[in-house]
């Protein structure tokens, strides 16, 4: 992972900087999903209590050329701008950047109990009320569901900054709770 590449989300009057991210993200999921095979990481360097305008992709040459080479980025060219790729400086920290799942909507784990049949429709009225729900002030892009369409918010969070490298895989959303990438 020697290798990163800053994609920017240009501002626009016209469509919020929030909704061409969450498209930018998506749109790397599929790709990383199909072809890249847990080799190419994701971050966001401005991350505060948004996600910011900036996504940094992480990886080797070769794997980050290669999602250049595809047609990822039909339909958002006019919405992002690409850096060139570039080597990864040498004063580094590493930080992991990973998915957390928030249960926050009762009435959606009760539905999702039912459906999955490990309770009955009266089980889970007595079993999961509101105070089972669960908030979260992390950073969260919308996305939609490739199943049923459903939006939803997938929060992620990055990690404390660490000294050493740990080699793994990403995940399909190039995200990961064990290996981290690096932090400039």
């Amino acid at each position: 992972m020697d290798y990163y590449q800053d994609i920017r989300v240009l501002a626009d009057a016209e469509t919020a900087e929030h909704v061409v991210m969450a498209q930018l993200f998506q749109r790397l999921h599929q790709y990383l999903q199909r072809a890249a095979d847990g080799r190419i990481g994701i971050s966001f360097p401005e991350v505060r209590q948004t996600l910011g305008n900036r996504l940094r992709l992480h990886g080797s040459r070769e794997d980050l050329s290669s999602l250049q080479q595809c047609d990822w980025q039909h339909g958002l060219k006019d919405y992002i701008h690409c850096d060139v790729i570039t080597r990864v400086p040498e004063n580094k920290s590493w930080r992991t950047v990973r998915r957390v799942q928030v249960k926050s909507s009762a009435e959606r784990l009760r539905r999702r109990s039912v459906n999955k049949g490990w309770l009955s429709e009266l089980e889970a009225q007595q079993k999961i009320n509101a105070v089972n729900e669960q908030r979260s002030d992390l950073p969260f892009l919308f996305i939609k569901s490739g199943s049923n369409g459903n939006a939803y918010r997938f929060f992620i969070e990055h990690g404390p900054l660490g000294s050493t490298p740990v080699h793994g895989e990403f995940s399909s959303y190039g995200l990961s709770a064990t290996t981290p990438i690096p932090w400039f």
